[in-house]
């Protein structure tokens, strides 16, 4: 189990570096959409050229790839939407268990699905050096690679919950040592 704990803590590390790199894309992100706006005030009150759908494209590409790169550290926060109607009032063991067997049998399989079905998707993009359709449109097949990505680290971070919530059930941790939220808890930061 030490061997296992390790690789989910280094599955933690890793999405949480990469949760700060998607933290300064959503701020980007959002620069980008409030200059959009502005331009496009400033567009029909003046008559200049300002934005273009390239810029347009750009924002709506940065939102893509927070929100694919940004589930797993959502997952391991506890910050993922539940519908708790059961869960909120089960005790923590069950909690753990529901957690646990929710990884291993749903969240799991479907993420290395997800992954397996969208590895043709990426490779046709790729062959056909995809393009927006729109007038000066971005590229589109260089973003396509975020989608099985994303998918195989929350994959990862499914597994690595998995791990923790053994451990504990096993009683060879606590949820405060590996930082396991249970419940419906604040899914605020510790580190």
């Amino acid at each position: 189990m030490a061997a296992l704990l390790r690789l989910a803590q280094i599955v933690d590390a890793c999405n949480r570096a990469i949760s700060r790199a998607v933290g300064w894309m959503l701020l980007v992100m959002v620069l980008l959409g409030a200059y959009n706006a502005v331009a496009r005030y400033l567009e029909r009150d003046a008559g200049l050229q300002l934005s273009s759908n390239a810029l347009t494209e750009l924002q709506w590409y940065l939102f893509g790839v927070a929100f694919m790169l940004g589930a797993p550290f959502a997952l391991q926060k506890g910050a993922h939407v539940r519908v708790d109607v059961l869960y909120g009032g089960l005790p923590e063991r069950t909690q753990l268990r529901v957690d646990f067997w929710g990884s291993v049998l749903f969240l799991i399989p479907s993420c290395a699905c997800a992954v397996w079905l969208s590895l043709d998707f990426v490779a046709n993009s790729w062959s056909e050096f995809e393009w927006s359709n729109d007038p000066g449109g971005l590229p589109r097949y260089p973003l396509k690679p975020v989608i099985p990505l994303g998918f195989a680290m929350l994959l990862l971070q499914g597994f690595s919950e998995a791990i923790k919530r053994a451990a504990i059930l096993r009683g060879e941790a606590t949820p405060d040592q590996l930082a396991v939220r249970i419940g419906t808890g604040d899914p605020g930061d510790e580190h």
